[in-house]
C-alpha cells in the first residue's frame, strides 16, 4: 500500500513503530524494519555510546529504512543529530517539537524529520520550520498525551498542514489503518501493539500484565511527574496518588537516588532536567525530581520487570489486544486486514 508517508521515508507500508524508551532497542527495530514498516530507536534512554551501537547493531540486521527518536530538549542533541547523520539512518524523530536549527541541519543532511505534535498549532509551527512530516498523536495513546482525541485531533491537522501526516493513539489493526488513511493520514503509528509483540525485549510477566488489562485499567495521571500520562495502573500509581506531599517528596528522592547511580549523572543535572520539564507546569518538588527520573520508573518495569517498583506507560488499545504476534505476522495481518475493509467499502469483495 503507497502512501505519501511510505514514498517519503522508503518503507514498504504505512506503519511507523513508535520509539519507545527501553523498549523500542535493536531487536524490536530491527524486526519492525524487515516487516516493511519503519522501526524507530529510543535514543533518549542511552548514552552516545549506546546508541551508535545500538544504529550499528540494526543496520547489521536490516537493509531497510529505519529512524531514531531524539528528545529535541537534550542537552547533548546537537551531538546526537551528528551522530544519526554520520551513521546514515534515515529517519529523526522527536518527542517534542525540535528547533528550527536542528531541523535545518538534518534536512541539509538528507534525513527525513518527522516531529510529534499534539495540537494543531504545534504540526503548524514546525511544518513552518521545514520539517518533513508529523505524527499527530490522540489521548488515547501511550506515555505523556493529551486530552483531544485521535479522531477529532487528525482531521484537525491533515486540514491545518500540506505534509503527511501519521496518526498515533488508539490504533492497533487494519481497521484503524483505514480509518486513518479515511481522515486524510498517510499512515499510523503504534506503540503498545508493537510492544506486544514476541520481538519485543520486555520480559514475559510484563507482557502478561498488559495482556490482562481491561480498557478500565488504562488510566491517566499527574502523580508521576505532574504531566499527564497515559500508564497501566500499578501499585505504585496507587500509592502516588494517594501520598501526600511530604511522602511523595521521600519517594521521589529515593527513586531519584537510585536513577543517578544508574545513569551517572549528577544531582545538579537531574534537578535541571526536571526543571526543564516544569517549564509551563505547576509542579511539585517531589513531581520535578519524578520528572527527572521517569526513566528509572520505566526501566523497572520495561527492563527489569518490577511492574510493582515501575511505571508501565500504555495506550488505550492494551485493553483490546489479547496476543504476542511477531512483528512480520503483525504488519502482514494489519495489512491483509486493511485490504479486506477496504475491497468490502468498495464492494469488491
Amino acid at each position: 500500500m503507497e502512501t505519501a508517508f511510505t514514498r517519503l521515508v522508503g518503507v514498504r507500508h504505512p506503519v511507523m513503530q513508535t520509539g519507545m524508551g527501553w523498549v523500542a532497542g535493536p531487536r524490536l527495530v530491527s524486526a519492525a524494519a524487515n516487516a516493511g514498516a519503519l522501526g524507530v530507536l529510543a535514543s533518549a534512554t542511552m548514552t552516545l555510546d549506546q546508541l551508535r551501537a545500538a544504529i550499528r547493531e540494526v543496520a547489521a540486521r536490516t537493509d531497510a529504512p529505519f529512524g531514531v527518536n531524539l528528545r529535541a530538549d537534550a542537552a547533548d542533541a546537537g551531538d546526537r543529530v551528528r551522530m544519526i547523520v554520520e551513521e546514515g539512518v534515515r529517519v529523526a524523530s522527536f518527542a517534542l517539537a525540535p528547533s528550527r536549527d536542528l531541523i535545518a541541519e538534518l534536512k541539509e543532511a538528507g534525513v527525513v524529520v518527522v516531529p510529534s505534535v499534539g495540537a494543531r498549532r504545534h504540526a503548524e509551527k514546525v511544518a513552518a520550520w521545514g520539517a518533513d512530516a508529523v505524527v499527530v498523536q490522540g489521548g488515547e495513546g501511550g506515555g505523556h498525551t493529551g486530552e483531544v482525541a485521535t479522531t477529532v485531533l487528525l482531521p484537525q491537522v491533515v486540514d491545518a498542514v500540506d505534509l503527511p501526516v501519521v496518526a498515533a493513539g488508539g490504533f492497533f489493526d487494519g481497521r484503524g489503518l483505514v480509518a486513518a488513511l479515511a481522515y486524510g493520514a498517510a499512515g499510523v503509528a503504534m506503540g503498545t501493539r508493537f510492544l506486544l509483540t514476541s520481538d519485543s525485549t520486555v520480559p514475559d510477566a510484563v507482557k502478561a500484565r498488559y495482556l490482562a488489562a481491561t480498557v478500565r485499567d488504562v488510566t491517566v495521571t499527574r502523580a508521576v511527574d505532574g504531566l499527564p500520562h497515559r500508564m497501566l495502573r500499578t501499585e505504585l500509581v496507587g500509592s502516588l496518588e494517594d501520598a501526600g506531599r511530604a511522602r511523595a517528596l521521600v519517594q521521589a528522592l529515593r527513586r531519584a537516588a537510585a536513577f543517578r547511580r544508574l545513569s551517572g549523572l549528577t544531582w545538579r543535572r537531574m534537578v535541571r532536567d526536571g526543571l526543564a520539564l516544569r517549564q509551563g507546569h505547576e509542579l511539585a518538588w517531589s513531581q520535578v525530581l519524578l520528572a527527572a527520573n521517569t526513566p528509572m520508573l520505566l526501566k523497572a518495569a520495561m527492563v527489569d520487570g518490577r511492574t510493582d517498583l515501575g511505571v508501565m506507560a500504555s495506550g488505550q488499545v492494551a485493553g483490546v489486544i489479547d496476543d504476542l504476534p511477531s512483528c512480520a505476522e503483525l504488519v502482514a495481518r494489519i495489512m491483509k486486514e486493511a485490504e479486506e475493509v477496504r475491497e468490502r467499502l468498495t464492494g469488491t469483495r
